[in-house]
């Protein structure tokens, strides 16, 4: 592969596999009034925040890292009380008790709003207009976490740009393939692809972190018990299982742990490194098989939201884990044929998963995630795929992929919808 084009997928995978502590939708919602603040240059006496249907459902129900809290407005009190905008999706990481006790003052009386933005398309969509006496500040973020499209202060305009600038989905279609990809993470050296081993090192701790404490369901801890051990067993597909749910109910409930996330989800990241990690560890692989399969299944599944987009009704975890079954199948000896198999297996297999928004359950579905990732993977190296004859499968992989995301992204447009409408008038109740 040309350096040219290894260069061009080393920037993308640094620009989407990145540190974040907590959810990514409250964060980043937590960004956007910080900058906003930020451009006001003083504590604002009011804040309203307008977001898109798709940022509202995966920001109502999660837990606020280092608050004790859950919902939007504490992390928009603290975003704008001690936010830095430096800081990106860690936006939050100078949290203290004293931050909590002020944002709960700023919550009671009654400075925040937070609305419905309607007539927009985009799924990630975020304003925060801030004001204070007669001065106002707002900031935009759309089509991706961190990609600021509008500031302004008062009625002057200080930045403005497109909304797919800084984005996957506004990347030329076609220049990236799943053969691509398995030729960039099979074949690059190593040395491209060492920033990679980050992902390990934070999402392996955001694991062992999470034993510590009682965190959200407890469905790793739970696994990792005796309980969970008589069922389950002590085996490598048990251990894939629990680690990968433990850091995500750490996440969930709030835990001020940082995770690496992919594609603005650190679920996704979870999803797509420790599955990949903790079999590559009792498999006894080598440490370049390691890093070569981590890398295989995190572009994987870069590669698999290009087309998808960032937020959609599709469960986040069917993509990273269709990553991680890739990097699983590298490791147990797959080949590219093989990994191609891999993915056929996961598509047929959790199409069709919904997002209802992020919440402590969210790891009851990386579980289901994984656990079909090591299935489809031990099928895999043994020649065995689901054929085109059977549902949404094509012969070609890159087309299986392209009916998996358009079901995601285009027909399950109407159960984004209905979600939506069960979870608001859930909470109006």
């Amino acid at each position: 592969m040309e350096k040219e084009l290894r260069d061009k997928i080393i920037a993308l995978v640094k620009s989407e596999v990145v540190p974040a502590v907590g959810c990514t939708e409250p964060i980043a919602v937590a960004l956007c009034v910080c900058k906003a603040v930020e451009l006001l240059g003083s504590v604002p006496e009011r804040i309203d925040v307008l977001l898109s249907a798709n940022i509202l459902k995966n920001a109502m129900g999660v837990g606020i890292p280092g608050t004790g809290m859950i919902g939007l407005p504490i992390a928009v009190a603290l975003g704008a009380l001690i936010g830095k905008s430096e800081y990106e999706l860690e936006v939050l990481k100078d949290v203290d008790d004293e931050a909590v006790a002020k944002g709960k003052a700023f919550i009671d009386e009654g400075r925040i709003r937070i609305g419905l933005k309607k007539g927009i398309e985009e799924k990630l969509y975020i304003e925060a207009l801030v004001s204070k006496g007669g001065e106002t500040a707002t900031a935009v973020i759309s089509g991706c976490h961190t990609s600021f499209v509008l500031l302004k202060r008062g009625g002057e305009t200080v930045f403005e740009q497109a909304a797919a600038a800084n984005c996957e989905e506004g990347e030329e279609e076609g220049w990236l393939t799943l053969e691509k990809v398995y030729e960039f993470a099979t074949t690059a050296p190593l040395s491209e692809m060492e920033f990679i081993r980050k992902a390990k090192e934070l999402n392996e701790s955001a694991a062992q972190a999470s034993l510590a404490g009682n965190y959200g369901h407890t469905l790793g801890k739970t696994l990792s018990r005796p309980l969970g051990k008589g069922i389950f067993g002590d085996t490598i597909f048990s251990h894939i299982i629990s680690s990968t749910a433990c850091a995500c109910d750490a996440r969930m409930a709030g835990a001020p742990i940082p995770v690496m996330s992919n594609s603005g989800s650190g679920n996704q990241g979870i999803c797509a490194t420790l599955p990949v990690v903790k079999f590559a560890e009792e498999n006894h692989n080598t440490d370049e098989e390691l890093i070569r399969a981590l890398m295989l299944s995190h572009l994987t599944a870069i590669y698999i939201k290009q087309s998808l987009g960032k937020l959609s009704a599709l469960c986040g975890c069917v993509v990273a884990s269709t990553g991680s079954a890739c990097g699983l199948t590298y490791l147990m000896g797959g080949d590219y044929v093989q990994v191609t198999y891999a993915v056929k297996n996961m598509v047929a297999n959790l199409t069709g998963m919904i997002c209802d928004g992020a919440k402590p359950s969210c790891a009851l579905k990386l579980a289901s995630g994984v656990s079909t990732a090591v299935l489809s993977a031990m099928l895999a190296v043994q020649h065995n795929c689901v054929s085109s004859v059977e549902g949404i499968i094509e012969d070609d992989v890159d087309k299986s992929i392209h009916n998996l995301t358009k079901i995601g992204k285009d027909a399950m447009d109407e159960t984004d919808r209905c979600v939506l409408d069960i979870m608001t008038s859930k909470e109006k109740k």
